[in-house]
């Protein structure tokens, strides 16, 4: 097996903020691997939040490419586990690498993904699209360039509830509000109430991550759902969300790609909590990926590539909040140019 990693600055259309950063560009880091004429690809974007760089993952990748390259015909979760001692403190890296091989495997068998995991995709979720924090009228201008059926939108400002009034005046649809890690206790209580009636259907970590006393109280009494971002990043956390949360939100680039983000909705969905996938700004290699996941989820975020002025790659394909397949197998990706 081959192992090739590829770097792009992924431009996007608009300048993206949330509560604790604004960006126009998003480094991201893709891995291909070539096994008997057939390719498999990843991927994992940086993070400051997470120290997480494009340089950094290429060297961590780089410095396993020997045990990468002999793999043969390993099971994904056999290859995840090969892989995880060596990447365990780097997850971004080992997420991207987990991709691949799902999406070389499932190729290799002739199937798409989600075929080969033997799940319907009849009642698949639609996805939300996001609006960055910005002035009301940008905001405002943001959704009307893009009309849809579910809206997130990033919070943590001092008018958040001016925020969502206005938006409300322009669109019956769907609202999600992520307050990434900027609310108090009492704000989320209290925001809670007036969002409710603005027609919000959750809110997305409120509290700062490690905030498990806040996060009790809030989850005692909150008349909307919260679900767990930060505060949920890799299998043993969901357990810990259980009683703080009515739901986790997995990230493929934190918890280690697909192999044990199937585990962890698994186990999510075991102890009664809601499931849900959300993603980072990326290009379609990343947003398929996610998309073989929607028969297991009640909620998803998957517009990275939505967000972007221009795509790497093609795969699955999103309108109105419905995804569509790529006719191709594995993930159905194929990068451009």
């Amino acid at each position: 097996m081959k192992v090739i990693i590829r770097t792009f600055d992924l431009q996007l259309k608009h300048t993206f903020t949330i509560s604790r950063e604004s960006y126009k560009v998003q480094p991201s880091l893709i891995v291909e691997l070539q096994s008997d004429g057939y390719s498999g690809f990843g991927e994992a974007t940086s993070n400051p939040y997470y120290n997480i760089t494009v340089d950094s993952m290429k060297m961590n990748l780089e410095k396993i490419t020997p045990l990468i390259e002999s793999i043969t015909d390993e099971t994904p979760e056999e290859f995840w586990h090969k892989a995880h001692p060596f990447l365990k403190h780097d997850m971004f890296a080992l997420c991207a690498l987990d991709i691949a091989y799902n999406d070389l495997y499932a190729r290799k068998k002739g199937k798409k993904l989600y075929e080969l995991w033997g799940y319907s995709t009849d009642d698949n979720p639609k996805t939300d699209y996001t609006i960055g924090i910005d002035s009301i009228e940008k905001m405002v201008s943001k959704m009307k360039e893009l009309p849809w059926p579910i809206y997130k939108i990033k919070l943590g400002t001092k008018e958040d509830i001016a925020i969502v009034t206005e938006l409300r005046k322009h669109t019956d649809a769907i609202f999600r509000i992520d307050a990434n890690c900027g609310w108090t206790v009492p704000e989320t209580i209290n925001n809670a109430i007036e969002l409710k009636k603005l027609g919000v259907e959750f809110l997305e970590q409120p509290l700062k991550a490690d905030n498990w006393e806040g996060h009790a109280t809030v989850f005692k009494n909150s008349v909307l759902p919260i679900i767990a971002d930060e505060s949920c990043i890799i299998e043993e956390d969901v357990a810990k969300c259980h009683n703080h949360f009515h739901g986790v939100n997995v990230k493929l680039v934190k918890c280690g790609g697909l192999t044990s983000a199937r585990r962890m909705i698994s186990q999510a969905k075991k102890l009664g909590m809601k499931t849900m996938v959300g993603c980072m700004t990326e290009s379609s290699v990343g947003i398929s990926a996610i998309a073989h996941l929607l028969p297991e989820l009640n909620y998803v975020d998957m517009d990275g590539a939505l967000l972007l002025a221009k795509d790497i790659a093609t795969g699955v394909t999103i309108k109105d909040g419905i995804v569509k397949y790529s006719e191709l197998n594995g993930t159905g990706v194929t990068l451009i140019g």
